[in-house]
């Protein structure tokens, strides 16, 4: 019979498997394989996001198995448990895409909520796309026991070099008639060859990277091929280290601290990285208390160059830059640049400087990553622009190639769905802006990325002539000349709900401006005669989800205190 324990270690599962009152939890424990030993040993509770709803996320019971080995082996008792995830890139364009990011708060509270019942001592959480992997951040952060998070890896490039966000933009050169119907067809059967998250510096491929940045993945854990035996060990690895991090005790607010997020926000920036990255950065620092806010990222911005080759604005995938080492050689030459901060302490229990000490630089004839001397961009892609159309903020990702200044005629549509049609059937024409509102966290409710139109203008030979603004957000693979996250949105009677058809709006990607070309007085009187659309969802998670969610300025959280 067990006796109450006094290691500290157990300081969660001691109280739900000690003691003879707890014969009960035991009983029902050894019908799920513990035995007798198992007792009596930190449990670590292992989070996987497998199923087969997507690729990304296809493989993840396999490296749940080794992360539960590798806890095993470093003396404690793994045991996985589920949690959801959702498809951005099938539910795209349509009305599911709601449930994206409202995603990312179901997995935080699912994580929060087992290993709260369940009183394991540390976590591992295996995410690998776009919204399960800061809800699994924010979940551990929450909880704030000794944990890991593991990335389940990249995909491999399909036929021709072509990846999901090839066949979005297939779509909308076949409609323009620049590709014909069985070219369409074979991108579609060819581009996704295997298990694995979007190959492109997309949002899961920069939220590997920014996780590892921010120490709470093991060294290389963000540049893994998904199916490779360099995963399955960085999965073993990762149940072993929070058997360390348990000894240690070291948890999540140590490691997430201001210092680890600025770190976060340089790589993100460095790697060319998806404009996601602001709106989950911002979530994942609420959560531990950490003052992070928009402004932070063009203060960083300034003195941070874009390095990265990486799609969707460059060529390169990142199977490729696992090729050459993936991000560490990268964070090395930022740390001996003074662009990182080498003291903030990681999962390994040593600090970043520790970790990247002996790190070799890439290969001299790799053309990925820039050299500091002679960046992609001298400063960052991620504009936080302010103005008339958004005085809270709002973020794009100019990366150079399509302008840093678009003036144009404002095209205004109410829901992506009708922005979609009337791109594809020509409507939309060069020296427009395109305006796509009522879809932020309140007004879609869910704020939907912005994928389908972002591809179809691109699709359609219009990325340089054409802009796209909205209280949505955008996928890690738009591209363009495209300005998302503007708040307040338009639900909550922000200025882009006033706009008109005809009006000329200005985006200044140097000024970080943007800009509606009517005075102050036309405004207000547009805005006496405004009326707050119905909510889409009288009930249900999306319902539940518009009365609490924050502003896309704050992260889009749903637990604010109050």
């Amino acid at each position: 019979m067990t006796n109450p324990s006094n290691d500290p270690r157990r300081r969660h599962s001691a109280p739900v498997v000690d003691g003879i009152n707890k014969s009960a939890s035991r009983a029902m424990l050894r019908a799920v394989g513990f035995t007798d030993a198992d007792f009596k040993k930190p449990q670590v509770g292992v989070a996987s996001t497998w199923s087969q709803v997507t690729p990304c996320n296809a493989h993840i019971d396999k490296l749940a198995d080794a992360a539960r080995t590798g806890a095993d082996a470093a003396g404690g008792k793994g045991v996985i448990f589920n949690t959801i995830t959702i498809s951005d890139g099938i539910a795209n364009g349509t009305e599911g895409m709601k449930y994206s990011l409202v995603s990312r708060e179901v997995i935080a509270d699912s994580i929060e909520t087992v290993a709260g019942c369940e009183g394991f001592d540390g976590l591992v959480a295996i995410g690998g796309c776009d919204k399960n992997m800061p809800g699994c951040l924010i979940g551990m952060a929450r909880l704030n026991r000794p944990s890991v998070f593991v990335y389940g890896g990249t995909i491999l490039p399909g036929k021709c070099h072509t990846d999901i966000v090839s066949v979005f933009e297939a779509v909308g050169a076949y409609t323009q008639g620049e590709i014909d119907l069985p070219r369409l067809e074979d991108i579609e059967k060819t581009a996704i060859p295997g298990p694995g998250s979007c190959g492109g510096m997309y949002t899961a491929n920069t939220m590997a990277s920014a996780i590892e940045a921010l120490g709470m993945s093991l060294p290389g854990s963000s540049a893994q091929n998904a199916v490779s035996e360099e995963k399955r060990a960085d999965s073993e690895a990762a149940g072993q280290a929070v058997l360390d991090l348990l000894d240690k005790d070291i948890k999540p607010r140590d490691i997430m601290t201001r210092k680890a997020f600025e770190n976060a926000i340089t790589v993100t920036i460095a790697l060319g990285g998806s404009t996601n990255a602001v709106l989950h950065l911002l979530a994942m620092a609420n959560v531990v208390d950490v003052p992070l806010t928009l402004d932070d990222f063009t203060e960083i911005g300034k003195r941070v160059p874009v390095l990265a080759d990486l799609r969707p604005s460059g060529h390169y995938m990142m199977s490729e830059l696992v090729a050459i080492g993936g991000i560490q050689p990268l964070m090395k030459m930022l740390l001996d640049a003074g662009l990182l901060h080498g003291d903030c302490l990681t999962v390994t229990g040593r600090t970043l400087a520790e970790n990247l000490c002996d790190v070799a630089p890439y290969p001299s004839e790799q053309e990925i990553i820039a050299p500091l001397a002679a960046p992609r961009k001298a400063d960052s892609h991620l504009r936080i622009l302010k103005g008339n159309l958004a005085p809270e903020g709002a973020v794009a990702k100019i990366t150079g190639k399509e302008g840093t200044r678009f003036s144009g005629t404002a095209r205004v549509f109410a829901s992506e769905e009708e922005a979609q049609a009337h791109i594809l059937d020509g409507t939309v024409t060069a020296g427009d802006v395109v305006v796509i509102r009522y879809e932020g966290p309140r007004g879609g409710p869910g704020m939907r990325e912005m994928l389908s139109p972002t591809s179809a203008i691109m699709g359609r030979g219009l990325g340089k002539e054409v802009a796209l603004i909205t209280d949505g957000r955008f996928s890690g693979g738009s591209h363009g000349f495209v300005v998302g996250h503007i708040t307040p949105e338009a639900f909550d009677g922000g200025p882009i709900a006033l706009v008109e058809d005809g009006d000329t709006i200005t985006i200044d990607a140097v000024a970080d401006t943007i800009e509606v070309d009517v005075d102050n007085d036309e405004l207000e009187r547009r805005r006496a005669n405004w009326q707050r659309p119905a909510p889409n969802y009288p009930r249900g998670v999306l319902a539940k989800y518009a009365k609490t969610v924050s502003s896309a300025s704050t992260g889009a959280v749903t637990d604010l205190p109050d």
